[in-house]
């Protein structure tokens, strides 16, 4: 067992803005408190909403003063731009549909973003923010964080060592029950702007949770995508978006894949599990356990290894708060991505070179690689299921 870690800075807080995320938000309040959990960053303005009275209350349950708080996103970019004490970035928790337009803001102002997934709701959009963040040198994160955790870094490590072998296949799923009904006619907030194309994309399940799949999957294997076939499904009367995926992928390595991801799977809370075969091994995480690994070797027994003891590989064991059988769990998955931005931010800010290492968090070119799989599951599917190269 170690003990746990102190991952609090020592350096000035930096501060930020947020795009979405008003009174009742899920994930803008998760953003919230995975910003400021390590001590690293506080919120000094917002545009919370496309209602200024919600922005305005929103603000003032946070201690806002009223005039860092804006009725829209371009207003706020360039009035924090011009300000001495202006935001040191940005955080978009708003819908899909306000992704691109509120990236673009702060990044032709100066100002770095971090920005949950998918990133936009085309690809043309989100090439053009990575360009965009790339010629102007600023950094941007894309929070596919529920995979940011320690027990997935050992993974990634096993994997990249050579534990497990030669890939030689990958299974996994994101399965979700809560959509088996038909909630957005009941006015629940969640199921009404992602089953609504004009607010989620082209895309609700893959883009909302098969997108999920895809980052984890590249993040511990290292594995890129050469093909892929997809049978999406539309389950709900009157919904005109998926709520169940089923995919297949041919890797460049020659490993092939299959993916499934699912609203409508009754008796599923938030099942996220990634299963990977080598030639030596295997290893399977679940999102649900997130605080253990599974890890068989070939022709040995089954081992569960468990968050926070000395046997994790140092690139692991670093981002453990607190000792094993603690549970640690969403919020500190998510503190993850943005302590790694806000590390790598400080020293950007101070003149500091930025290492390998300052980068490893899901990046705007990780957002774009996301955004091209969902459109590349979305036309296989519409073209009867075939094979598509990526």
């Amino acid at each position: 067992m170690i003990e746990g870690r102190d991952t609090a800075g020592r350096g000035p807080q930096l501060t930020f803005g947020m795009i979405g995320g008003g009174t009742g938000s899920f994930i803008g309040d998760v953003h919230r408190k995975a910003a400021v959990f390590d001590g690293k960053s506080q919120i000094a303005a917002g545009c919370f909403s496309r209602s200024w009275d919600t922005t305005l209350e929103t603000g003032r349950e946070l201690g806002l003063a009223d005039e860092r708080l804006y009725k829209d996103f371009k207003e706020m970019a360039a009035a924090e731009a011009a300000r001495d004490d202006g935001i040191d970035f940005a955080v978009i928790a708003a819908p899909n549909y306000a992704h691109y337009d509120a990236a673009k803001a702060f990044l032709e102002h100066g100002i770095p973003v971090v920005c949950d997934k998918p990133l936009t709701q085309t690809v043309e959009q989100a090439e053009e923010l990575a360009a965009l963040a790339d010629k102007h040198d600023l950094l941007f994160a894309v929070t596919y964080s529920y995979a940011q955790c320690p027990m997935v870094f050992h993974a990634r490590e096993l994997v990249r060592r050579g534990e497990i072998g030669e890939l030689r296949t990958v299974v996994a799923e994101y399965s979700q029950g809560w959509l088996a009904e038909l909630l957005e006619n009941t006015g629940q907030r969640q199921a009404s702007w992602r089953t609504d194309p004009d607010m989620a994309g082209i895309s609700n399940c893959v883009g909302d949770i098969g997108s999920h799949i895809e980052n984890a999957v590249s993040l511990i294997t290292g594995l890129e995508i050469e093909s892929l076939c997809a049978k999406l499904s539309i389950f709900g009367e009157g919904r005109k978006l998926d709520t169940n995926g089923h995919i297949l992928l041919q890797y460049k390595n020659g490993a092939v894949g299959n993916y499934f991801a699912s609203q409508i799977a009754i008796g599923r809370d938030n099942s996220f599990i990634v299963r990977v075969y080598g030639s030596k091994g295997a290893i399977e995480w679940d999102q649900e356990a997130q605080n253990y690994l599974k890890v068989t070797y070939a022709n040995g027994p089954v081992q569960i290894l468990s968050r926070g003891n000395g046997y994790l590989y140092p690139e692991a064991a670093e981002w453990s708060r607190i000792p094993a059988g603690h549970p640690e769990g969403l919020y500190e998955s998510f503190a993850n991505t943005y302590t790694k931005f806000l590390n790598a931010l400080g020293k950007k800010k101070a003149g500091q070179p930025l290492t390998e290492k300052d980068l490893d968090f899901p990046n705007v070119h990780d957002g774009v690689r996301g955004v091209r799989f969902v459109h590349k599951c979305v036309e296989s599917s519409e073209k009867g299921a075939v094979w598509l190269t990526f």
